[in-house]
């Protein structure tokens, strides 16, 4: 029983588990972010468009049940809107890693050696020496 819970130790404590954890709560946290925008502004606005309709009201009544298809559709919406913030930010994310990258390379220009750059001019020198002859 102690071999198991040390191998569950290393296991919980793995840097991928704890990287995996925190990307769970922070999505949550997003989630509530889109949802609210969704619920608040975009579904609003698109009632408007609409002339005011709210697709989480609208009902077939078949036979005395209803089917709230209206639920269904606002739920569609959620997701491709949910879909579309999530692959905006991504895609603003790997822009900011792209630039962020492409400055490193800037910063980390290749440093000439004394001995290289000397020996850089005496093959320069000698090229126009035989030029000249």
């Amino acid at each position: 029983m102690k071999k198991f819970w040390e191998e569950f130790k290393v296991f919980a404590l793995k840097g991928n588990v704890l990287d995996l954890a925190v990307a769970v709560v922070i999505g949550t946290a997003f989630s509530a972010i889109v949802n609210s925008l969704v619920a608040n502004i975009i579904t609003p606005l698109v009632g408007i468009l609409f002339n005011g309709v709210d697709f989480k009201n609208e009902v077939w009544l078949i036979r005395g049940v209803e089917i709230q298809y209206g639920v269904f559709i606002q739920s569609v919406f959620d997701f491709f809107v949910i879909a579309l913030s999530i692959f905006i930010f991504i895609r603003l994310l790997a822009r900011l890693k792209r630039k962020k990258k492409v400055e490193e390379v800037k910063e980390e220009a290749p440093k000439i050696d004394p001995q290289e750059k000397l020996l850089t001019e005496i093959r320069d020198l000698l090229l126009e020496q035989n030029k000249k002859m």
